[in-house]
């Protein structure tokens, strides 16, 4: 954090005589110490801009979303190359690469990809992402995936969103990759301001 373009100003910047002038260098000198920490304590209080302004979504309710839910998940793809081809994707696109972890018997996982599927979402979406979608059954399958970017142990819940810069492959959303486990809760919107915490 840069800290603000405020400087103590020195004593011999003025010269004044007599103990009143070195009175009111000593004011004027924590006067301005306590501007500095104030300015620097409303910096760290004020909350987190997005990397992207989210996308504007009609939809009010999961209700709205197109029927049936998408089965977004191929149950016999190869994960590991498809993450591949993705993250080459995303690093000459210089976009985010957007890993999704789930499994089609998932309610949460399908809602998400309905919101996905909206169309101001989708658009917003190719803007800033390349996703890829990776099946993991039961919390049983393709675990390496997960493994790779520091996640070894029993995944939290599904959908889980691995958001990845492509360049150094380096997982950014780390300790926040489940929030949209419990999608239904939550409306369109929300997940789209998720999404939008991480875009590049």
């Amino acid at each position: 954090m840069r800290r603000p373009g405020f400087s103590v100003p020195k004593k011999s910047y003025v010269s004044l005589r007599g103990g009143q002038a070195f009175t009111n260098c000593l004011i004027v000198e924590r006067e301005m110490r306590r501007l500095v920490v104030a300015a620097i304590l409303f910096a760290m209080s004020a909350p987190a801009v997005a990397a992207a302004p989210p996308p504007r979504v009609r939809a009010t309710s999961f209700e709205q979303l197109a029927q049936p839910l998408p089965l977004p998940y191929d149950e016999t793809a190869n994960a590991d190359a498809a993450v591949a081809r993705a993250r080459a994707k995303a690093r000459a696109q210089h976009k985010r690469l957007l890993i999704d972890l789930g499994g089609n018997w998932c309610l949460d996982c399908r809602i998400l990809a309905g919101t996905m599927d909206l169309p101001e979402v989708a658009s917003w979406v190719r803007s800033h992402y390349v996703v890829v979608t990776v099946d993991v059954g039961r919390f049983d399958k393709n675990l390496q995936i997960p493994a790779h970017y520091g996640i070894r142990e029993r995944m939290k819940g599904v959908p889980s969103l691995l958001i990845v810069d492509p360049r150094s492959d380096r997982l950014i959303n780390a300790g926040n990759t489940a929030a949209l486990s419990d999608a239904r809760s939550m409306n369109p919107q929300g997940l789209a301001d998720y999404l939008a915490r991480y875009a590049g």
